[in-house]
């Protein structure tokens, strides 16, 4: 069962460098490095019928890191929530698909997230209203290490274990990077699970591109405290020579790049 979705990150992985190609649009390499923890949810824990992405009873995905959302898009293409070949619309001006994330616009996307740091308090709001309406779902918030930094996020991370919001997860894809150098060079964030442990809740670390640490943390059992991951992983994962260089936050592979990866995702193009 890992196996299958091993093998749907990596056909996800070349598909955001191919679009990112085409598009010429910058994040590859932060979109590279939650593909994994996205596949996990998508695929084994989300609760969401892409025929009816709005119905009231729905798990909710704020994804947090929306710079990164060519990751999400690629993601919901693949579910069904819209046809794979809309992506192609990526990044084109009115074509329902732009660089950050928009609701209504883009069937599957809960929020808009372009302003990094608020997602995790968007998230609280939504576990919160499922509380008072007794309209039980589950909420997840996939944010970024870089945004951390942000007063907001350790606001609502105060919050959260007061109300006993256990059906709220948030998912750090720490890949060590930010727009102008290592997350640790730019704050003092470390140790973050024990943070999040003295905020009052759940906290763990692990590999967040092993499909089978992803799922553990995700599918073990829950008391009444929140949830946070801390998922070490890669920015870039996927292609040896975008993995871990951060000028790839801004730039785009070229056809040869293209051609390259697909030979070490080993993905028929």
């Amino acid at each position: 069962m890992n196996e299958d979705l091993e093998h749907i990150a990596r056909e996800i992985r070349f598909r955001l460098i191919r679009l990112s190609h085409e598009a010429q649009s910058a994040h590859l390499a932060g979109a590279l490095s939650c593909v994994d923890i996205l596949v996990a949810l998508y695929w084994r824990i989300l609760r969401i019928d892409p025929a009816d992405p709005l119905a009231r009873g729905r798990d909710r995905l704020v994804f947090s890191k929306g710079h990164a959302v060519a990751a999400l898009y690629a993601i919901l293409a693949k579910k069904g929530f819209f046809l794979e070949q809309n992506l192609a619309r990526y990044n084109q001006p009115g074509a329902g698909y732009p660089e950050q994330p928009c609701p209504g616009l883009t069937p599957g996307v809960e929020w808009a997230t372009g302003s990094l740091g608020h997602g995790l308090g968007v998230g609280l709001g939504m576990a919160l209203a499922s509380k008072i309406q007794k309209n039980p779902h589950s909420t997840f918030v996939v944010m970024s290490d870089g945004e951390c930094q942000e007063g907001s996020v350790w606001e609502a991370s105060m919050l959260a274990p007061r109300l006993d919001l256990s059906p709220l997860t948030v998912i750090v894809d720490f890949n060590g990077w930010q727009a102008t150098g290592r997350s640790r060079e730019i704050m003092q964030m470390e140790p973050l699970a024990e943070k999040w442990t003295t905020f009052g809740w759940d906290a763990c670390e692990i590999d967040g591109h092993s499909m089978q640490e992803i799922l553990a943390a995700l599918e073990s059992p829950r008391d009444h405290r929140p949830r946070a991951i801390i998922a070490r992983t890669t920015k870039g994962k996927g292609a040896s020579f975008i993995e871990d260089d951060n000028n790839w936050h801004y730039r785009s592979p070229t056809s040869e790049e293209v051609e390259r990866a697909a030979q070490e995702l080993k993905v028929a193009t």
